[in-house]
């Protein structure tokens, strides 16, 4: 599953009421999650990090412009923080499964939506900069919010990448790809601003300090501040930085008071400062952290564990598992669940009492079966994927070919033997279900049929990939038992269902 960060920056950081508001529109627009959002007053800037699936950040990401733009007035905003408008700045940033290219076509097609439905003006910056001078967020902040609001009517060089060429109380809006870039303060112990802004200038790389640096120094209560965005952390380390701002403000008498990361931050951005600071050798290796060791051995993902949406996804993306056989032990899951609901549902009720010992064992037993079948749907995924990497053990030798050969046909054999699993377990569910009958509760008839046809539903569609198979298996004894199986347990199974439905039906 492809994941984007998204880090808009939003022009107000002291209206707790509006944003309230620009949250609320970015959570009910989308299923991104929010990982974190903090507002400045000093700066009046708001900034969220997002992480999701391409169209969800998408979408999340044009909810909010949408809404500050509706509640940020450019003309009555100030601050410290350079802003050209109510949502500043909004950059895509690849997390994984997604390329900075594919990024990039999420933010231009995001700066035309925007300027055609909302009438915002775009930039585009970074890796989605049309031109040299726009790669740079600074160039085309240029003058800010006041000074672009009377240079983009005239200046052919401010036209904007979408939209007109004219600013709404809105202001304009800057749309990009770039790769992780982390927000990260110095507060040094005066009063001060011009210390602060010495220290800024000569750590920036525009005027000859560290590469990947941006900084400016600003004037914040009740200290100054070093503020900075740090580009590529692996070029330039933290510590590097704040070695070199406590040397620096160490000429001026000051020294650091804290620093802070604003927003998101990688673990092995700080990693990499602890390393420096314990002066750890070279015997040192980060898969001791106990963290990171437990990280690496449950890194495999686990399709039970998802949410809906986000196994919905999984199965609707481009990757062959999960696939049907996955599905199909959804299906039984649900079948099995719904019916537990229903024996539940009959339980203590008024009417039910002499059923109660034979609903207490349902109970149990379909409880099983449930996670059973959630414990399958893994495994089927797995299964296919074995026959996947199989295929792709090497071949260039007679004995090669051989080992491969044979583990294809394992693997096959695999393939068959967990949707085989799951078709015995959803058949299980399908006996309980049929003898259970109507005898339930009867305001949950409606729900014995549904859990009728969802387990029907799990035994076929794993049948299916049984038979799917076969042909590829050489063995011709495994088939034929495979075969006789599965017709032994469809026999006269769909005549079942159908009077278990009608049944159910009449007790509407």
């Amino acid at each position: 599953m492809p994941l984007v960060e998204l880090v808009p920056n939003f022009s107000e950081g002291r209206r707790q009421d509006v944003i309230d508001k620009i949250l609320a529109a970015m959570k009910e627009g989308s299923n991104a999650k929010i990982l974190d959002s903090r507002a400045d007053p000093d700066h009046n800037r708001l900034v969220v990090t997002l992480v999701g699936e391409p169209e969800e950040v998408f979408n999340a990401g044009f909810a909010g412009i949408k809404t500050a733009g509706e509640l940020i007035d450019m003309d009555n905003h100030s601050g410290e923080h350079p802003r050209i408008g109510a949502t500043d700045v909004v950059p895509f940033v690849p997390i994984s499964g997604i390329t900075l290219e594919e990024c990039n076509n999420l933010a231009n097609r995001l700066a035309e939506k925007v300027s055609k439905e909302l009438k915002i003006p775009t930039y585009l910056y970074e890796a989605s900069a049309k031109r040299p001078d726009r790669v740079n967020l600074a160039n085309i902040r240029k003058g800010q919010y006041e000074g672009l609001k009377e240079a983009i009517k005239t200046d052919p060089e401010r036209k904007p990448d979408f939209g007109p060429s004219i600013l709404p109380k809105a202001g304009a809006t800057v749309i990009g790809a770039r790769e992780f870039l982390i927000a990260y303060n110095i507060y040094l112990n005066t009063t001060n601003v011009e210390i602060a802004k010495t220290i800024g200038r000569n750590i920036r790389h525009k005027n000859g300090g560290f590469h990947y640096v941006k900084s400016m120094g600003f004037e914040t209560k009740p200290f100054v501040q070093v503020s900075m965005n740090l580009t590529n952390y692996k070029g330039t380390p933290m510590h590097m930085v704040v070695d070199t701002v406590r040397n620096e403000a160490a000429r001026y008498g000051v020294s650091i008071i804290e620093t802070e990361v604003y927003g998101m931050i990688p673990v092995d951005a700080l990693l990499e400062s602890s390393e420096h600071y314990l002066q750890l050798n070279d015997k040192w290796d980060r898969s001791q952290i106990i963290e990171k060791k437990m990280e690496s051995k449950g890194s495999e993902k686990s399709l039970e564990n998802l949410s809906v949406n986000e196994f919905l996804s999984e199965l609707a993306s481009d990757s062959p598992a999960p696939g049907g056989g996955s599905a199909s032990c959804v299906a039984g899951a649900m079948g099995a669940g719904l019916a537990a609901m229903v024996s539940r549902l009959t339980l203590g009720k008024k009417g039910y009492e002499e059923l109660e010992p034979f609903f207490s064992e349902k109970i149990s037993q379909l409880d099983s079966h449930y996670k059973t079948l959630t414990k399958l749907i893994d495994k089927d995924a797995n299964a296919f994927n074995g026959v996947i990497a199989a295929f792709k053990l090497p071949k260039d030798t007679e004995d090669a070919k051989a080992k491969r050969s044979a583990k294809i046909q394992e693997e096959y054999k695999n393939a068959a033997l967990i949707p085989m699993e799951t078709v015995r377990t959803c058949k299980s569910v399908l006996d309980i279900i049929l003898e259970i009958g109507t005898k339930g509760n009867k305001n949950a008839m409606s729900d014995i049929a549904v859990a009728t046809l969802n387990t029907l539903t799990g035994l076929k569609g794993a049948a299916f990939n049984v038979e799917i198979n076969l042909p590829s298996i050489k063995d011709q004894t495994f088939n034929a038992e495979m075969k006789k199986e599965l017709a032994v347990i469809m026999k006269g199974l769909d005549d079942k269902v159908l009077k278990l439905i009608s049944e159910a039906k009449s007790k509407f």
